[in-house]
């Protein structure tokens, strides 16, 4: 949706039509990818999200006559990639295991 290239299913983040924690429509994450109705699939980081949101593309891809709020998915792509960032630094930082000394 947002950079149009083009990826296997798997490596892309659905995002469906959905209500928010206050119950406005909104967009939804669907990582599992089975939520139901109609979804769109961008590639989980900000760039794309960032484009798909510029470009306006949610709305005519689901088919939405209302205005969806994004924070939902942008929340979840920010928890997302600190995520990862945490994991590479625990790596790092972790000693190696199973080495043996002479």
């Amino acid at each position: 949706m947002g950079c149009r290239t083009r990826a296997a299913a798997s490596e892309l983040l659905r995002v469906v039509a959905g209500s928010d924690a206050d119950g406005r429509p909104a967009l939804v994450p669907d990582p599992d990818h089975r939520a139901p109705g109609r979804g769109a699939h961008l590639h989980p980081t900000q760039e794309c999200w960032q484009l798909a949101v510029r470009r306006r593309a949610f709305s005519r891809a689901l088919r939405s006559g209302v205005t969806l709020a994004d924070a939902p998915v942008g929340d979840y792509l920010a928890a997302r990639q600190q995520d990862q960032h945490d994991q590479s630094e625990s790596q790092q930082h972790r000693p190696e295991t199973g080495a043996r000394s002479s």
